[in-house]
This record gives C-alpha cells, sequence and structure tokens, in this order.
C-alpha cells in the first residue's frame, strides 16, 4: 500500500520508548522525515540512531518535557525549523501516576491534567498553523482504552483522558474543510515499560507477584495476550497515510477486545 508518507514530517512525542517509538519508526519506514521527542536525551538519542539504522530516514532527536508549555511548542517550532513545516502530529506521553480516589491529592490532578490535556492543546496551538500552510494535515492523539472503559485504580487516566478526546472530537469539526484530520488512538494493555510499571505497582499493592498480575491481565483479553507496540504504529501510520483522507474525529482501539462497550 502506497502511503503517501515519502518525504512528509512527522512528529511524534513520547518517542524514546514503547508506543511512541514504535509510532516513529513506522513513519519513518514509510520514508517520512521524523523527529521524535523526549525527556531523557540519552534513550532520545538511542532510539534516533536505532530508527535511522532499521529505516535510512532522518531522524530529529528534541529534548522536551511537554509538561512546559515553552519547551512543548518549541518543538513543533524546532521540527518545522528544521525540515521546513509539519504533515504529521503524534501527541503522546508517559501516563499519570496510578491510584483511587483516596490515594490522590488536588496537585495530582493539576499535574495530570498539564500532563495529558494541556500539553496536546499547546502542542496543537502551534501545529495546525503550520499544517494550514501546507494544505493539509494529520493529527492523531495516543490516549488509552480508559477513554472508553475506566480502569481500577487509574482514576487520573479515566478522569483527564476523556477530555482529549472530546478536544479532539471538536477540533476536527474545526478542521473538517481544511484538509487536517484528527483522530485518536485508544491502546488496550500493550507490553510496554508502562504495562510492566502498573503490573508491578498492582502486585505490590494486592501482596501478589507481577508474573500472577499479567496473566490475571491477559484472562480478560479476549485475544489471551498483550499487544504490541507495532501494531498500534500500524494504525498511526495508516491514519497518518493519504489512505485515511475521510476518516476525522474517530477514536480506534486496539486492544485484542478488551473494551466491551459498543461504540
Amino acid at each position: 500500500m502506497d502511503t503517501g508518507l515519502k518525504g512528509k514530517v512527522a512528529l511524534v512525542f513520547g518517542a524514546s520508548r514503547g508506543l511512541g517509538r514504535a509510532a516513529a519508526e513506522a513513519l519513518a519506514g514509510e520514508g517520512a522525515n521524523v523527529a521524535i521527542v523526549a525527556r531523557q536525551e540519552a534513550t532520545l538519542a538511542e532510539a534516533a540512531t536505532s530508527i535511522t539504522r532499521a529505516t535510512g530516514a532522518e531522524v530529529l532527536p528534541l529534548v522536551c518535557d511537554v509538561r512546559h508549555a515553552d519547551q512543548a511548542r518549541g518543538a513543533v517550532r524546532d521540527t518545522a525549523a528544521h525540515f521546513g513545516g509539519l504533515d504529521v502530529l503524534v501527541t503522546n506521553s508517559g501516563g499519570p501516576r496510578a491510584g483511587s480516589f483516596d490515594a490522590l491529592t488536588e496537585q495530582d490532578f493539576s499535574e495530570a491534567v498539564d500532563l495529558l490535556f494541556m500539553s496536546v492543546v499547546r502542542i496543537c496551538l502551534e501545529a495546525v498553523p503550520l499544517m494550514r500552510k501546507r494544505g493539509g494535515g494529520r493529527i492523531i492523539h495516543v490516549t488509552s482504552i480508559t477513554v472508553k472503559q475506566p480502569e481500577h485504580n487509574l482514576m487520573l487516566s479515566n478522569a483527564v483522558r476523556p477530555a482529549v478526546v472530546g478536544f479532539a472530537r471538536s477540533l476536527a469539526n474545526d478542521l473538517a474543510t481544511e484538509g487536517i484530520t484528527v483522530n485518536c488512538v485508544a491502546p488496550g494493555y500493550t507490553r510496554t515499560e508502562r504495562v510492566v510499571e502498573l503490573n508491578a505497582a498492582n502486585a505490590e499493592r494486592e501482596q501478589m507477584t507481577p508474573e500472577a498480575v499479567e496473566q490475571r491481565l491477559v484472562s480478560t483479553i479476549p485475544m489471551k495476550r498483550l499487544g504490541e507496540p507495532h501494531e498500534l504504529a500500524a494504525l498511526i501510520v495508516f491514519l497518518a497515510s493519504d489512505k485515511a483522507s475521510y476518516i476525522t474525529g474517530t477514536t480506534l482501539q486496539v486492544d485484542g477486545g478488551y473494551v466491551r462497550s459498543l461504540f
């Protein structure tokens, strides 16, 4: 399938590991020039080198903490300055701390809003004008199955991530006539560092082994396995491609059938 991504400029946040790294490598594999963003310089540099080696694409590493407005918006500007524009934006960040209501403070909620929601708003405020100059673009927000099905002990994610979906749905309407699509992807339980950390936290809280927690989780997934990062990346590539030109305002989960709702 010709995705039409060859020579396009893509910016992927949270791309030093896990889902973001898989998405960046998949886009680079389609011939896109890719800027990758993360907080840790060493892991970011390693990811850039590895992706270039695997795909031959030019990869621009940008150190950035999306909780800081100037850094988040600066990453968008630096990408456009280096590559001459922006065509594809993938927002993604680490998840907020796990915990139920009684374990969380007002500060925890405030920090989650900055990390998960305001970072997306700020990035889009910088990116949309650049896409308008190009005559179109693709915006893809990595969220979570918690936007469709709240999960136990993930109060912050359950509460804040749906705001990203509401923002994305509204933005999709606003930009629909300008050739800019806006969609969300909602990964289920995928074999990433984040899921390993959550399993470990739940194991400690429940006095179980992490292996037992993972097996219990897998038993609730109809496919009886965790997802792999490349499986979400394949959907991101499709939504970024020319083939997805009539898809906007959607939230698509990649979860092995885990979410039980009809919509």
